[in-house]
């Protein structure tokens, strides 16, 4: 008897769900994984419950206003990133995931208040967070790209001497750029068959905001304004080599201690090895003479 009681209220929940759902003309499921696998231009399968968080998100940020500079940077950055958000869903879906670990504080003040804090703490911490994914996203991509641009300002010097069809250079360059390079050469070479070749690059460099990308841009601004600029780039070229080596430098500098701990067990090995061999000729040379 229980046990139909229960099922009878289990259906009956299920069934009120569907008729609110179907009022309220929420979205599937389906359609609100579709959404988010969108947003994240990942194959991987959307979890269940960012489905859910996306939604809410979603609706959120109809209340969500933000003036238009704001807005403009914050969706310059997200187009950049990767993410196809607008800034208000960006901002909500970070209001409502923070929300969402903050929720845990009501259970926790019945059963372990002196969890509560840390359950604030998290919550917080988790906002800043997801407010500043895209910025990080964004960091990450420019680093990817400014590693090839020593080698795409080689390119360039190389073939100025031959040509000076910016065009033609970049495409013969996309073939062996990176993946974040590619996508964005792509970006841009489209935007240049279909606008003006200045306004173009200017686009590309405003989109990435990246000090050594902007001498590049205003090369080739160069180049299509007829400027001889195969002395610029060939300068450039140098300054791109030195920045490369300080920023090997300062990544050969970031290895764990662990690994030097390692090195010098080598060391130590290595040198035994020899003392090792060393005792054992004198071994040998003292019972010949005896």
């Amino acid at each position: 008897m229980t046990g139909l009681l229960f099922l009878f209220g289990a259906f009956l929940a299920l069934g009120l769900f569907f008729i609110v759902a179907s009022i309220l003309r929420l979205p599937t499921i389906g359609a609100a994984k579709a959404m988010l696998g969108t947003v994240k231009q990942e194959r991987k399968a959307a979890k269940s419950l960012e489905t859910h968080l996306m939604t809410a998100a979603v609706r959120l940020s109809k209340w969500i206003h933000m003036d238009e500079y704001k807005r403009g940077r914050m969706n310059n950055i997200l187009k950049a990133s990767g993410l196809n958000l607008s800034p208000e869903v960006y901002q909500a879906y970070a209001i409502v995931k923070s929300g969402a670990v903050l929720s845990a504080v009501i259970p926790c003040l019945f059963l372990l208040p002196l969890l509560s804090p840390v359950v604030v703490i998290l919550a917080v911490l988790l906002y800043f967070k997801e407010t500043q994914k895209a910025d990080e996203r964004l960091k990450a991509k420019r680093d990817e790209i400014e590693r090839e641009l020593p080698r795409l300002v080689a390119t360039i010097e190389q073939e100025l001497k031959a040509s000076r069809n910016v065009i033609g250079m970049l495409e013969r360059f996309k073939g062996n750029a990176g993946q974040a390079l590619t996508g964005e050469l792509d970006i841009l070479l489209a935007d240049m068959r279909s606008s003006n070749y200045e306004a173009a690059l200017t686009r590309f460099e405003a989109r990435l905001n990246s000090p050594m990308l902007s001498d590049v841009v205003r090369g080739l601004i160069g180049v299509l304004r007829g400027d001889d600029s195969a002395v610029y780039f060939q300068m450039l070229s140098h300054d791109f080599k030195q920045i490369e080596l300080q920023r090997l430098k300062a990544e050969a500098q970031k290895i764990p201690p662990k690994i030097r701990v390692f090195s010098f067990a080598m060391l130590m090995c290595f040198l035994l090895t020899y003392l090792a061999i060393i005792c054992y000729v004198a071994i040998q040379s003292l019972g010949g003479m005896f």
